[in-house]
């Protein structure tokens, strides 16, 4: 009996008939495409991007106080935090961070631990460079953020 179910399938092309069946269903769903370089997509709230080293908005001074948590926390061992003791205050001044993104997990370990705030993944995430030696973010670049690339109407040309 199941000799004769088998020939009959193979006969009347079943198995490429059900393919067909499923292929049709697919055709005629509505398309989603985003038109990305003109439309950003829509990121999850918990996303973590490029980092950001945030500055007090008062004064304009670095929230970071050369604590040094973020650098020993971190998994890849990507942040150095370089310090120095002010003889009057005896505060730790911050005097470089760098931060190298090529090797970064965006864990968000750093941003964690932060006491102060001062290190924040932000959303951005278009990080492409045409050189390893532009991931190795400095101080200033971190304080600025990234710099993002607008396209225009006639961006493929």
């Amino acid at each position: 009996m199941s000799n004769t179910m088998n020939f009959l399938k193979r006969i009347f092309l079943v198995d490429i008939l059900k393919g067909l069946a499923v292929t049709f269903r697919y055709t005629f769903k509505s398309v989603y495409t985003e038109q990305y370089p003109k439309e950003k997509p829509k990121l999850a709230e918990r996303y973590k991007g490029a980092p950001r080293l945030n500055n007090d908005p008062e004064t304009g001074e670095t929230l970071c106080i050369a604590c040094d948590l973020c650098a020993q926390i971190c998994p890849e061992d990507l942040i150095v935090v370089g310090s120095q003791r002010d003889p009057e205050s005896r505060k730790k001044v911050l005097t470089h961070y760098t931060f190298d993104t090529s090797r970064c997990l965006f864990c968000g370990l750093c941003q964690e631990v932060c006491p102060t705030n001062a290190i924040e993944l932000t959303q951005d995430f278009e990080l492409a460079t045409y050189s390893r030696s532009s991931m190795l973010w400095d101080r200033e670049r971190l304080e600025k953020g990234w710099d993002r690339i607008e396209f225009g109407k006639n961006y493929h040309k």
